[in-house]
């Protein structure tokens, strides 16, 4: 690779593996060690039983204490308290009208933003401290996102004693507004509003770029920084090989089959958890987007209110070419089931008239749109591979239902005229759950993958200036493969970082 795609590895997408800047590790120390700060590793993260639980001792999960770096994993339950086995739930025929059991993990026990997103951002965050491309004493993180990652960014930034700027669409959901306004400490500079909603990246991006001419903004954008694959292929990867195991037993079907992973893309970052899965598990992964922006299915374009999965582009860190399916779920499905779901009149419907159990019912109150985008699609899968009873699917429930009252509010007065009844509950039932179809569904062949991959091309070389030969180089598998060996070298890294906190060295 020449020095101008190293380089560009290195510095632009976070792939350093020595310590960069030897005066930004010796302040991030120092203030490190102010603070009384540590850093979990990622096989930490990966498997918290190898965590000292006085670690958390005595810390509500949603403080902005620097010891909740050590609940950024799947093992805590609502409370906050480690569990064995990630929380999860298991959706049956009575639901979903499939044989294949759909298993969820719940992302909303993750601390302080309640979504699983947090562990991006430390992904994200983690080895440019130790490595020294970023130093807390003189960098602002600059938080790209369409919601939740921006907020976990912001929360990083601060129990990282660091200051974080978050930077997402005017129009997502007011809860995430409110959330920040908690949690900056100047919320009038430090949240960027740009025009649009969910669709709109490129304006996104566009904010970035002319933020990252001041050189105390750090920019990092989980569209193209590695660390966010990286950490969700060994930490989400693995605790999903965990709840499948967990569940396979649970429900008596020790011979069942791993068959599929759904996943919207949003930043790519979660669905590098199916590479390890394919690897382990031989498990197909399925590429999710929103229907009314269909970019890998048609090329499209469009606008849609699943928030989390922004769209028109190809994220730099999607592994396209290990992608096996591709599908669309309407905007109108994930609204209307939010409201199916999380309103009184829904719940009855689902208790008194689908005999739906209590524990299900509150489940349900855990799946915000995205997540019920990935149930959406793990149905979709099913039926468009012929999967049985002995396949399972895995999906994850990003963050809940408690980030999206104020988008409820807005979908209930624009579609149900103020008020939701029993039997607009039935008819939101019958036409987004009880005839789910394989429309907007791909099944990918060669030709497939390398047109989705080249849709990239506009974005990163000749947006974003990413250097040809590092985009090409994505579209083998041995380029993946080879980022595997960062996990080690950060482990290793964050292993002496935290030892020079100690001594104060």
């Amino acid at each position: 690779m020449t020095s101008a795609a190293t380089e560009a590895l290195i510095n632009q997408f976070g792939l350093a593996d020595s310590v960069v800047d030897e005066a930004s590790v010796a302040n991030s120390v120092s203030r490190f060690r102010e603070q009384n700060i540590t850093l979990p590793t990622f096989a930490q993260l990966a498997d918290p039983r190898i965590i000292d639980p006085s670690r958390t001792a005595g810390v509500d999960k949603n403080d902005a204490d620097a010891r909740n770096l050590w609940r950024v994993h799947w093992y805590n339950d609502l409370d906050g308290k480690r569990v064995d086995v990630p929380d999860y739930v298991v959706l049956t025929r009575e639901f979903t009208g499939i044989d294949s059991p759909i298993i969820v993990a719940f992302g909303d026990r993750f601390p302080m933003i309640t979504a699983h997103k947090v562990l991006a951002a430390y992904s994200c965050l983690a080895p440019r401290v130790v490595t020294g491309q970023f130093d807390p004493t003189r960098h602002r993180a600059i938080w790209p996102s369409t919601g939740n990652y921006a907020r976990g960014g912001i929360a990083i930034s601060r129990i990282m004693a660091s200051r974080g700027v978050a930077i997402l669409p005017a129009g997502m959901s007011q809860e995430r507004f409110d959330w920040l306004d908690q949690w900056c400490a100047n919320p009038a500079q430090d949240v960027i509003k740009t025009v649009g909603t969910e669709s709109n990246v490129k304006e996104i991006y566009d904010a970035c770029n002319e933020l990252a001419k001041d050189p105390g903004n750090f920019v990092f954008n989980q569209f193209c920084e590695f660390g966010n694959h990286i950490g969700h292929y060994e930490v989400t990867g693995r605790a999903l090989g965990h709840v499948f195991e967990h569940a396979s037993a649970a429900i008596g079907r020790p011979g069942l089959r791993l068959a599929a992973f759904t996943c919207a893309t949003g930043s790519a970052g979660t669905i590098a958890a199916g590479d390890r899965l394919k690897e382990e598990y031989g498990t197909k992964i399925v590429a999710v987007e929103a229907l009314e922006c269909p970019t890998m299915l048609e090329n499209g374009f469009g606008e849609h209110n699943i928030q989390g999965i922004g769209d028109k582009h190809i994220p730099l860190i999607h592994n396209v070419i290990n992608t096996d399916v591709v599908v669309g779920i309407s905007d109108h499905a994930t609204d209307e089931l939010d409201v199916l779901f999380n309103t009184a009149a829904g719940r009855a419907y689902l208790a008194d008239r689908k005999g739906f159990s209590p524990a299900l019912i509150e489940a349900l109150g855990h799946f915000g749109f995205s997540s019920i985008c990935n149930v959406l699609a793990a149905i979709k899968t099913a039926k468009l591979l012929g999967l049985g009873a002995d396949d399972a699917i895995v999906t994850i429930a990003t963050d809940g239902a408690a980030m999206y009252p104020s988008s409820r509010g807005k979908t209930i007065s624009r579609r149900f005229g103020d008020d939701f009844t029993e039997v607009d509950a039935a008819a939101v039932f019958g036409e987004h759950l009880a005839n789910v179809t394989t429309d907007a569904t791909l099944e990918c062949t060669a030709r497939d993958r390398n047109r989705i991959f080249n849709l990239g091309y506009y974005t990163w070389v000749e947006q974003q200036s990413t250097p040809f030969e590092l985009f090409e180089a994505r579209r083998g598998q041995q380029f993946w493969k080879g980022l595997r060996r960062y996990l080690g070298v950060w482990d290793e890294m964050i292993t002496e970082f935290n030892a020079r906190v100690a001594v104060g060295s």
